[in-house]
Formats: structure tokens, sequence, C-alpha cells
């Protein structure tokens, strides 16, 4: 973290630059069993390929407004990432039917109001590892999964990110990039993350301020890390009082 970074993009940035190898994102699904760890250099390398996604392939420009139908999840924190990468308005549980593009998990409900953008439209099976939709995504949707991976390793944005610009919605609130950065940092020691090496769990929902706070902002504004767990509530104490000493969390967010 550089007290010049004002966009989120250039928390990731500077993240990158202090220690690429370092754990960024872990993540749990209790429903699924599945554990992954992102390292500041592979989820950095995710968010480029996703933001080339977004501006060449997609087409978006700077002020236009993707809805995020998405959990708490590392994609959806990759494509929070992403969007701030290149601009463009991250509507968090936003409607479809006011969007240039929306991103949609694969519950059939998630798909079916997503079918009311008139513009693109991705979906994300969120399997294992990134996984693709088997047999075929749902009609009308592009696999993000199949989409991703030819994009470049590397991101640079046609037009510079203006801090003062909107960059976040949710929960009804507009947030600029700058605003991200200033709200992150401010509230960071609050949640227990006090400097490089905190380590947070966090178990809250994507779809308030508090929860992408304790499960992505946060931890990248202090220099910590997160482990992001969905479906915590399936965990009984015990699993979570394991996880908590295996992974050396400092700080709580359920």
């Amino acid at each position: 973290m550089n007290a010049t970074d004002r966009t989120p993009a250039d928390l990731l940035s500077s993240a990158l630059a202090a220690d690429p190898g370092r754990p960024l994102v872990t993540f749990y699904d209790d429903a699924t069993g599945e554990r992954v760890e992102l390292s500041v250099a592979t989820f950095a390398n995710w968010v480029a390929k996703t933001a080339n996604l977004l501006q060449d392939e997609l087409s978006v420009d700077p002020g236009d407004r993707v809805a995020l139908l998405l959990p708490a999840h590392w994609q959806t924190a990759v494509w929070l990432l992403a969007c701030a990468s290149v601009g463009v308005v991250a509507d968090v549980a936003g409607d479809p039917g006011a969007a240039d593009v929306v991103v949609s998990g694969p519950e059939p409900e998630s798909l079916e109001a997503a079918r009311a953008c008139s513009g693109a439209r991705i979906a994300l099976a969120l399997r294992p590892l990134g996984g693709r939709f088997a047999p075929a995504p749902p009609e009308g949707f592009a696999d993000y999964a199949v989409e991703v991976p030819g994009q470049g390793d590397r991101f640079v944005p046609y037009v510079p990110v203006d801090p003062e610009a909107p960059a976040l919605i949710v929960a009804g609130r507009e947030f600029s990039g700058a605003e991200v950065v200033e709200r992150a940092r401010a509230e960071a020691s609050g949640l227990g993350l006090t400097g490089p090496g905190a380590r947070i769990l966090s178990g809250l929902p994507y779809d308030t301020w508090e929860g992408l706070s304790a499960g992505l902002y946060g931890p990248l504004a202090s220099g910590g890390s997160v482990v992001l767990c969905r479906h915590l509530e399936l965990a009984g104490a015990g699993v979570v009082d394991q996880r908590i000493e295996a992974e050396r969390v400092s700080a709580t967010a359920r």
C-alpha cells in the first residue's frame, strides 16, 4: 500500500510490487469442501485477463455499468478488481436491465434475472479451480472459464482511470474509486487488519459494504490477506476454530 494509491487497482499494483508471492485470497466453500489459495501474483493475473476481456472482447468504456450477480467468491473478487482496472462501475447485485454487461453465477434465479440485460452476458460456473460449465454454458451466456484463459496477462487501460469517477455500487450506495480506498484504509484497523501480514477470516456476503471491506478491500488496503469463506454456516464451530489456527488468522468477520 502506498500513500499515492487512489483506486483499488492501484492497491493491487502496489501489493504486486511489494510481495507478489504472498497469499492474498484464500477461499473456502463449506458446501463443497473446496479450498484455493491465490497469491498476489496469481490474483493479479486473473484480474489482468478479466480486465482485457472487459476492455477488448466486451468493448466496455469507462463509466459503463457491470452488474455482478455473484456470491462472495474469489472469482467475484477478481471481477471487482477488473472493473476497477478498466474504470467501469461494478454494481453488486445490481439491476441487470440497467447494466451494459451482466455477470451471473450458476444459480437458476440469478441466470433468469441476468436475462434482463440487453448487453453482453457472462456466466460463471463457480466450480473448483475456475472450471467450465458442463456440458455447455446456459443459453444466451458466454462461459467465463472459456473466454478468459486466452486473454493477455498484462493489462493497460485505454484511458487512465479517474479516481473520482463512480467505481462501485453496493446496497444502493455509490462510491468512487478514491472513496473505496479511503474508506477501506480508515476501517482496516477496526477490522483487526493492523498492518502487513494481518489475516482476516470473513464469512460475510459481498452484497454489503461491510462484506466487501472485510472480504477484499480492507486486506488489500492494509497489506493483509483474507480467508474468504462461503457457506460458513455449514461448518461446525470446531472446523472454524481449526481453520483459524491452520490459516494463522488474526481477525474474524462473521
